[in-house]
């Protein structure tokens, strides 16, 4: 959490009013203080102009007297973005300071005017006669790269944005300024003046959609929440999706064991695994994790828990095919509900968005036990590494404290041999249970082991298991082989302890 309190005349009982995206007012605490002026700054293409509609649509809502001054845009161009959101401009007023084609009209008002052949003075002159005309609550600027350009000197510029700081000042009114930063450099005397400062920007990766994100660079006497928010531009404004930050969310919870369905298993596992932990799943490619990952999806579906798949390898179909292969009745829960199937293309998704999208099947839907296949689909939304392994943090410290079983893929390099994994996030997680391939006797075996466990006793001990129409099953100990996870095991026995039903083809 980020806090400014700087001003000390502030007043504590000072109303705070919606910015008319919920997202932000939760960055924020719950709005901005009434009767101040803001700054919304951003490059074009940004959502600046949609934010700013937001905040007088609010004011509509309210029953307010709201009041839009473009210098930039038209008033044909603002109603087409209005209408390309299903919103409808009724109540709003736009006052115009740049002619549409019809400015040659001798019928035209004479409201409209050219701000390159005015005078600066003459602009806020016009400015000011027609916010006393209306005398409106919530006041949108836009924008003042075309102020700026009037002035031609910074001095000037910065005189007539302290004229309309200290006009609004004495009138009941909440200003937003906008600024597409085509200055050269930052204009920090404009953030001096400001109440607070929103940024908003655009970035374009090496592949995929572009993404948008928020942060809120300072706000007087108000405590938000710093760095960047993932946003995306939907029809109906911004949806802004606030930085997950697990110490702000907690419930009480029983941490009973959660069962998987299979008896071996939850020996294995010294019990099983309990609620509000998560378990890392790691081996190879095909090796069995996501069906194993399964079957705890489907215990808990017939329990009549709730659960979420996010899948960011594998398409739905693909999943349905190995659940009947494994005589796993995921379609009936998913058609009942109790499971819900997402396919997560990461190259389109932000990882705050995701994050969001976890808390809200959490928090709205209920959801007892989230799977996340795999961790290489989610490492390849991130730009960084580094990144990963703090929003993993946040994001399973929040699923822990919600009481959640949150079990995750990770899909290792190789099948057999040596194996390397592309990224270590084994420290944060409560169980590792590792996967393996091993040739025994020209046929290809799968190996299961719990190799870490926090909480409770688990058993030690390497076990052969299969995947079969059956479910997934184990065998007895392999404690006479060495070498099963380095891929070449030798045995030291008589007799070879492993699963009958091999050689007839069985999975």
């Amino acid at each position: 959490m980020a806090s400014m309190l700087t001003d000390d005349d502030l007043d504590e009982d000072s109303p705070r009013i919606s910015t008319g995206s919920a997202g932000l007012d939760d960055i924020l605490g719950g709005g901005v203080d009434a009767n101040r002026l803001y700054l919304y700054e951003g490059r074009p293409g940004t959502g600046k102009t949609t934010i700013a509609l937001q905040f007088l649509l609010e004011g509509v809502r309210q029953g307010e007297r709201v009041l839009y001054i473009t210098l930039s845009e038209t008033q044909r161009e603002l109603s087409l973005v209005a209408r390309r959101h299903g919103w409808s401009l009724d109540g709003l007023d736009i006052f115009e300071l740049v002619p549409p084609e019809t400015t040659l009209d001798p019928e035209r008002e004479l409201t409209v005017f050219h701000p390159a052949e005015m005078e600066l003075s003459e602009t806020t002159k016009l400015i000011f006669e027609q916010v006393e005309r209306l005398n409106p609550t919530r006041v949108v600027l836009d924008s003042l790269s075309e102020l700026r350009l009037l002035a031609q000197s910074p001095l000037r510029y910065r005189r007539q944005i302290l004229a309309l700081k200290h006009f609004f000042t004495s009138r009941n009114c909440t200003v937003v300024l906008l600024d597409d930063l085509s200055a050269q450099q930052d204009d920090l005397q404009l953030h001096s003046i400001s109440h607070g400062v929103v940024l908003l920007e655009q970035l374009a990766i090496d592949y995929g959609a572009e993404r948008r994100r928020l942060r809120v660079v300072k706000m007087r006497g108000i405590q938000f929440r710093g760095g960047f928010h993932d946003f995306t531009i939907e029809k109906g404004g911004l949806n802004i999706f606030p930085r997950l930050v697990a110490a702000e969310h907690h419930k009480s919870f029983v941490g009973e064991f959660t069962p998987s369905g299979n008896a071996e298993l939850d020996k294995l596992l010294g019990g099983g695994l309990e609620r509000g932990t998560n378990a890392l799943l790691i081996g190879a490619a095909g090796v069995g994790k996501s069906s194993l990952a399964l079957t705890y999806v489907i215990a808990a579906a017939e329990r009549g828990e709730h659960a979420v798949f996010f899948a960011f390898d594998e398409g739905r179909g693909t999943v349905e095919a190995r659940a009947r292969t494994l005589g796993l009745p995921l379609q009936e829960h998913l058609d009942s509900g109790r499971i819900r199937f997402q396919q997560i293309d990461p190259a389109e998704m932000a990882p705050g968005q995701f994050a969001a999208n976890v808390r809200r099947s959490v928090e709205d839907d209920g959801a007892r036990v989230v799977i996340i296949d795999s961790l290489n689909g989610y490492l390849n939304a991130m730009p960084d590494e580094r990144f990963l392994i703090l929003q993993m943090h946040e994001l399973l410290s929040y699923l822990g404290q919600q009481g959640v079983l949150t079990i995750l893929v990770l899909a290792q390099h190789g099948l057999v041999g040596p194996m390397d994994t592309p990224l270590d996030i084994s420290y944060l997680s409560d169980s590792v249970l590792m996967l393996r391939y091993f040739e025994v006797a020209g046929t290809v075996r799968r190996a299961l082991s719990v190799v870490k466990k926090r909480s409770g006793d688990h058993e030690h001990s390497i076990r052969e298991f299969r995947l079969s129409p059956q479910g997934i099953s184990l065998g007895p100990p392999l404690r006479e082989f060495s070498g099963i996870f380095s891929g070449t095991p030798e045995y030291h026995g008589d007799k070879i302890p492993l699963m009958p039903g091999e050689e007839n083809g069985a999975r």
